[in-house]
């Protein structure tokens, strides 16, 4: 029975348990803040450090995203979501959706629904700017990496969208709410979750047509951009000194690698990202460097490493090819209209 079916006191009993698991921690190393947790096991679930940057799981995620879904037919209900914490039966079409993460915020309102609740980012607490003309008014429902579950039960939501990396430990709870479909992890799944998402949604040949439209452009830019693309670097100011060097395995990994654009050999890897400090910013050198920052660039160490002389000795930016980038699309987005933001900066950055 769902916690919007019982009484008060029986709301209120098992919120309270549920947010006590929230306070264990949450989220795990991703395309936002890092930061380990422990995750619920059990039946249909894995350790959500397994998917996590370096876990054993984590190459293997978007395949493993890709058998995910239904075989219910369009327009067919109720129907059975196969999502990374096991089976979900959904009875009706979804009409208040609750988003945990900005990827699935992404998916939803491109398949031109308005979400009743929303987890931001640390990084990033507002309604993304790119967003807001079409998602509506959601309600905060806490961040990423802590939930507020009574507030999502307030909502009374028909469906809640989001990951096992982010919210494993919450799973249990959650699903008493309403129905729950989670993919295995953000990031470079992205294609992979949008398509789970749309079948939770009975949106799944919108979702296709969208990717498709999305691949179109992304060949076209590497067509006019021509056999001898400029290399590009992607680095990221995180809180705490971190400075990322984004790989392949990364949601702006996905997008270069579709565009055909190359990358420096430290970021040519089938990984999240490296890590370096800003003693060693030489490290991020290309024809091309494009930064963001997750949250506020004084808590990082973003005008320690641009005041280095190594720094303006780079290739980049002696030849003026250094350029700050909306992390909310580059970094964060992790869906189809973010990525088609990044084709649209990168068409005029590269002046293809």
């Amino acid at each position: 029975m769902s916690l919007r079916r019982r009484g008060p006191a029986a709301v209120a009993l098992a919120v309270a348990a549920a947010l006590s698991l929230a306070a264990c921690g949450s989220d795990s190393s991703t395309d936002g803040k890092s930061s380990e947790t422990s995750a619920r096991t059990g039946s249909g679930a894995k350790d959500s450090k397994s998917v996590a940057k370096g876990g054993k799981d984590f190459a293997d995620a978007a395949a493993k995203t890709a058998a995910l879904g239904t075989d219910a037919k369009p327009g067919q209900w109720p129907r059975t979501i196969r999502q990374a914490m096991g089976d979900t039966v959904i009875k009706a079409q979804p009409e208040r959706v609750v988003v945990l993460d900005v990827g699935e915020l992404d998916n939803v309102v491109s398949l031109g629904i308005k979400p009743v609740g929303l987890a931001t980012t640390e990084g990033s607490p507002e309604l993304p700017s790119y967003l807001k003309k079409d998602a509506g008014s959601p309600k905060s429902v806490g961040t990423i990496n802590s939930l507020n579950l009574e507030a999502i039960a307030a909502l009374k939501p028909d469906l809640i969208l989001g990951s096992q990396l982010r919210a494993a430990a919450q799973y249990d709870e959650l699903s008493k709410i309403a129905p729950t479909v989670f993919s295995i992890r953000p990031g470079f799944t992205w294609k992979q979750n949008y398509l789970l998402n749309a079948a939770a949604l009975d949106k799944t040949a919108e979702a296709k047509d969208k990717l498709a439209a999305y691949e179109t452009r992304a060949k076209e830019l590497g067509t006019k951009l021509g056999a001898d693309k400029p290399t590009v670097s992607m680095v990221r100011y995180m809180p705490d000194g971190v400075i990322r060097l984004y790989g392949n395995d990364s949601f702006i990994g996905t997008i270069l690698k579709d565009v055909g654009i190359p990358r420096p050999k430290n970021q040519d890897i089938e990984d999240l990202a490296a890590e370096i400090s800003a003693e060693n910013i030489d490290q991020a050198d290309a024809d091309w460097i494009f930064t963001g920052v997750y949250g506020d660039p004084k808590a990082t160490d973003k005008s320690k490493a641009q005041g280095n002389p190594l720094w303006k000795n780079l290739k980049a930016v002696k030849d003026g090819h250094a350029r700050d980038v909306p992390d909310e699309t580059w970094y964060l987005g992790l869906g189809v209209t973010a990525a088609d933001s990044v084709l649209d900066d990168l068409k005029t950055y590269l002046k293809a």
